[in-house]
């Protein structure tokens, strides 16, 4: 049975007391069987400490990923969150999501730069693509096809199209782990999930509800 990525990506949202609100209801993960699926959840970097400590109390089955991180090493670069501080508090990151690449202006050489960061720290990367012709940079581990167009509230992408990109993805990089990200919902998540070459989903908006959330990795 191929293991199932939810992966929630919480975007630019919640205050501590928001944070700890979530993860307390989220606690009734305990109950899930979790046996073939990896719950990783991307908040704004300054709630990674509160996250960590609190996983690690719970003993809650939740990864932690960032959101960005800086195609420069440590140094004298003001505003960045490099590789090495993120590898104290998570496993995974974000790299090349649409928003990024629209409001940030990142190009295909920053990504390059980024996927080279992440590598260089030893940390599993999350690869956005708008489509199968999408630049993949080497040494991305999981790729999530994320439609410009299917991200909320605009509809998703049909579970047959989003099948078809992630074949093509999979045939064009060899990466095996090719996700689904767009209004992503509990009541549209299995029909991408139970496609052949889909092996999960990238949750925006309704990852940030944990009852929903909760539902969402339940029927993945």
């Amino acid at each position: 049975m191929k293991k199932t990525f939810i992966v929630a990506n919480w975007k630019s949202n919640k205050t501590e007391v928001e944070v700890k609100d979530w993860l307390f209801k989220i606690s009734d993960l305990k109950n899930q069987n979790l046996s073939n699926k990896e719950i990783i959840v991307c908040p704004s970097f300054v709630h990674l400490p509160t996250m960590k400590a609190f996983i690690e109390e719970q003993m809650l089955s939740i990864k932690l990923g960032t959101q960005n991180i800086s195609s420069f090493d440590e140094g004298a670069y003001t505003g960045e969150v490099n590789g090495k501080q993120i590898k104290d508090l998570a496993e995974y990151v974000l790299i090349g999501h649409s928003e990024r690449r629209r409001y940030f202006t990142e190009t295909d050489q920053m990504l390059k730069e980024k996927v080279k960061m992440a590598n260089k720290w030893n940390l599993k990367i999350i690869f956005c693509a708008d489509n199968q012709d999408s630049l993949i940079p080497e040494g991305v581990s999981i790729i999530t096809y994320e439609p410009p167009t299917s991200i909320s509230p605009a509809p998703a992408d049909t579970p047959e199209n989003a099948e078809k990109t992630a074949k093509a993805l999979n045939v064009k990089t060899s990466v095996e782990s090719i996700l689904y990200g767009g209004n992503v919902t509990s009541g549209n998540v299995s029909s991408f999930t139970q496609m052949d070459s889909i092996s999960g989903v990238l949750v925006g908006r309704e990852s940030l509800d944990p009852l929903e959330f909760l539902q969402i990795i339940k029927n993945a």
